[in-house]
């Protein structure tokens, strides 16, 4: 038998490619769900066989049978709800094992295109999502396309109490509409102000020494309260006409509950059903109703995971997994610019424009210009974190953008100007928290950088833990051991940003020293640097002004030109 796919309309991207592979395991769960509302009508056939049998015969033995036999449908029917749990709940695992993954590249592309606003929410969203897929709520929904079975039974007994029963599923079911849509706008704009007081929390902490040492503390704190207060009142709005929803939810079930007795009672005293069959109604009809009551009681969660289901695909619908590709040789180091245009996402115009320009394996390029001019842009084009709009950035022929991230990561070193080392030990930070990196390649990086002595000084060496962002070391030591980090396997290419920017002389020249010697070993380095003297070994210079390039040569052409005085004007003789 063919079995359906409910996704088959979905668009294409990893989430809802999980989704459908999921449909099989799924169509399971929906056929223990039928067997096991069917199993549930032992319990009303039991209550009638006890008031219709056994208390008019006073037959222990058929009170005997009649109870065990029960027992025994609803032990298979307790089995069959465990495998159909056991089956969401793998269903839950089998998701996040292809999606998580990739929601974690997603959150890294997003970033790089100026899109850091989702951070670890999409990771919550995950959660969530596949919460509701495997949790309590999920199994009612099951239940749901079996309402028609206890509802069809009501019929069949009397229509009058299948009717008042269908007629209570229906107001229901649009409780919860008029719930959702009368809670949901200001749940979202609740949500909203709530990753800005999130994000702007996390901001401050970040820049923790700037809020303190510039009395910043009050003042941001009125801004996050701003957030934290628009969150809250329009949470305690939603939660106000929820409260309304719910109560009326409330009385619509106990009104059902009593007309379904009220009318059997009248049923069983006009003769028209046996008095075993009003406990009987009684049980349908509790059946019938109670998917609908545990969907609406969870009506705000199943909007949340709708709602992070939502963010989580526009994400991955902007994510392009990268595809396998042909492994490359290592690159010798050859640096082609061809044409490169380039705008940040939003912006107006371009933010570098018109670069053509090409390095030889083992030459050094030095970039300078004034702030603004787009020299940390450059740098990391270079490096493949952001795609030209137009033209190419190439490695020994081949776009680097294009190549394949893991692979390139292993020819290339780079030192951004703000220097961030994540929570883990000293060796895990240089060694790029890479498994195969030996001990050996960790301390000859860190003896390059100059930091070895610094890290065996430390209490526990190269196993000193640092906090998420390296804070127990002062911005010197965290940008060696960003150099180190850098240096790692003697990379083909070096770009480093402001290397020398919380550097002091001795620093700067181990710095030089490094250079040097990458550069010995027929690397090609790049160095942005607002300092001419750490470019005294360049090769050629690029001097970088409003996206443009003003100059570019030999060192000693540029420099002479970018040192040299201006034309002094004379001075009109005033008459």
């Amino acid at each position: 038998m063919k079995i359906l796919n409910p996704f088959a309309s979905l668009p294409d991207n990893v989430l809802t490619g999980a989704l459908k592979e999921g449909s099989r395991p799924l169509a399971f769960a929906a056929g223990f769900s039928l067997i096991s509302n069917l199993l549930y009508l032992a319990l009303p056939l039991y209550t009638f066989q006890i008031y219709g049998r056994v208390l008019s015969s006073h037959s222990l033995s058929t009170l005997m049978v009649l109870t065990v036999g029960t027992l025994l449908v609803f032990v298979i029917s307790g089995v069959i709800d465990e495998l159909r749990t056991r089956i969401l709940i793998n269903y839950g695992i089998m998701l996040d094992q292809r999606v998580s993954s990739h929601v974690f590249a997603a959150l890294f592309e997003a970033e790089s295109k100026g899109q850091g606003q989702t951070r670890s929410q999409a990771l919550r969203d995950l959660d969530a999502f596949r919460q509701i897929l495997t949790g309590a709520v999920f199994s009612a929904i099951f239940d749901l396309p079996w309402m028609p079975l206890f509802i069809g039974i009501l019929f069949v007994i009397d229509p009058l109490v299948g009717f008042i029963t269908l007629i209570g599923a229906v107001a229901l079911f649009g409780l919860a509409m008029l719930q959702d849509r009368l809670s949901r706008p200001p749940l979202q704009e609740a949500n909203e102000a709530s990753l800005k007081a999130y994000t702007f929390t996390e901001a401050g902490l970040r820049n923790g020494e700037v809020v303190r040492a510039m009395g910043m503390l009050g003042a941001l704190g009125a801004r996050w309260s701003a957030f934290r207060g628009r969150a809250i009142e329009r949470g305690a709005w939603a939660s106000q006409r929820s409260s309304v929803v719910a109560n009326t939810t409330k009385f619509t079930r106990m009104l059902i509950q009593i007309l379904v007795i009220g009318v059997g009672a009248y049923l069983v005293v006009t003769g028209k059903i046996p008095p075993a069959m009003l406990f009987a109604n009684m049980i349908l009809a509790s059946r019938a109703l109670q998917p609908i009551e545990k969907v609406v009681g969870a009506w705000d969660g199943i909007v949340n995971g709708g709602r992070a289901y939502d963010r989580l695909n526009n994400l991955l619908n902007a994510y392009k997994p990268t595809t396998p590709a042909t492994s490359l040789p290592r690159p010798l180091g050859q640096l082609s610019i061809e044409g490169v245009n380039f705008a940040p996402q939003g912006a107006e115009r371009y933010v570098l424009q018109g670069l053509n320009f090409k390095i030889e394996p083992g030459e050094m390029l030095g970039i300078i210009g004034p702030s603004g001019a787009g020299k940390s842009t450059l740098a990391r084009l270079i490096v493949g974190v952001w795609r030209p709009v137009n033209g190419h950035v190439r490695l020994d022929g081949a776009d680097v953008f294009a190549w394949n991230r893991a692979e390139f990561g292993l020819h290339v070193g780079y030192l951004p100007q703000d220097t961030e080392l994540f929570a883990g030990t000293l060796r895990d930070n240089i060694a790029r928290f890479r498994a195969d990196v030996t001990d050996q390649a960790v301390i000859d990086a860190a003896t390059q950088a100059n930091v070895h002595e610094m890290i065996l000084r430390l209490p526990k060496g190269y196993e000193t833990e640092l906090t998420d962002g390296g804070y127990i070391l002062s911005a010197g030591q965290r940008q060696r051991v960003g150099l180190a980090r850098a240096l790692l396997g003697d990379p083909s290419l070096l770009v480093l940003d402001e290397p020398n920017a919380s550097l002091d002389a001795e620093g700067e020249n181990a710095l030089m020293q490094a250079i040097d010697a990458q550069r010995a070993k027929g690397a090609t380095v790049v160095v942005v640097s607002h300092k001419p003297s750490i470019l005294r070994s360049a090769d050629k210079m690029l001097v970088l002004r409003d996206g443009r390039m003003e100059m570019f040569g030999p060192r000693e052409a540029v420099m002479a030109r970018v040192t040299q005085p201006a034309p002094v004007r004379p001075v009109e003789a005033s008459r």
